[in-house]
């Protein structure tokens, strides 16, 4: 929920799929929500993106298959133009290199038709506060990687003794409140060995430090 001159006020959302009976559904499951409303519906990423740049738009649910763009092209093509808003993808097909795909080009998530209206709600609002969802099959792929490649010896030693609890916690699912409470230092104390790891792992964001964190074994998968 944003808030407008004090009054919250339900985000606005994008659906994008090219088939009518699909769009029609996720907004049948998210009008339903007080704090959700579906305010544009297109049919193809090139009508997403530019609908998107005209803005007042809060959160995109783009298909992955899509004629004339793809939703990974358009989730592409908008990181490009540095648009703030957030993407979730939805997709029929369970194929990790798709989700792989959708993380990196900045979506929040990544959600599978055939539950969309057991996760999409909570997936939303994960987006709006700026958190990543992944569907349960999602966090099976990501181990499934981490038993492929197997483990390392562990933590790069490049990381200091403070930034290996720091990212632990993350990887464990802690905010950043909560990590400077465990440790018992200020909140932009652990933003600043936060932007440390990102920069010295070469990551971008919490899902690449939880990876990371299990393939060194400094977590269990």
């Amino acid at each position: 929920m944003r808030h407008q001159d004090g009054k919250a006020v339900p985000a606005r959302v994008l659906i994008a799929d090219d088939h009518a009976v699909v769009r029609s559904g996720v907004r049948l499951i998210l009008d339903a929500q007080p704090d959700l409303r579906v305010v544009a519906e297109v049919d193809d990423g090139f009508a997403a993106v530019e609908r998107i740049m005209a803005g007042d738009i809060d959160l995109a649910v783009l298909d992955i298959s899509m004629p004339r763009m793809t939703g990974l092209q358009a989730a592409r093509e908008l990181a490009r133009r540095g648009t703030e808003v957030q993407m979730l993808m939805l997709s029929m097909h369970d194929n990790e290199q798709y989700l792989f795909e959708a993380l990196k080009h900045g979506a929040s998530g990544y959600v599978h038709k055939a539950v969309a209206d057991r996760d999409l709600i909570e997936a939303c609002r994960a987006a709006l506060r700026g958190e990543s969802f992944l569907y349960p099959g999602a966090v099976a792929t990501l181990i499934r990687e981490h038993l492929a490649r197997g483990r390392s010896d562990g933590v790069d030693t490049l990381l200091t003794p403070r930034e290996q609890e720091v990212l632990k916690l993350i990887a464990e699912g802690h905010s950043g409140k909560e990590i400077a409470e465990l440790l018992v230092v200020s909140p932009k104390t652990v933003e600043r060995h936060r932007a440390n790891l990102l920069d010295k792992l070469g990551m971008k964001d919490r899902l690449e430090l939880a990876r990371y964190a299990i393939r060194t074994g400094l977590i269990e998968a």
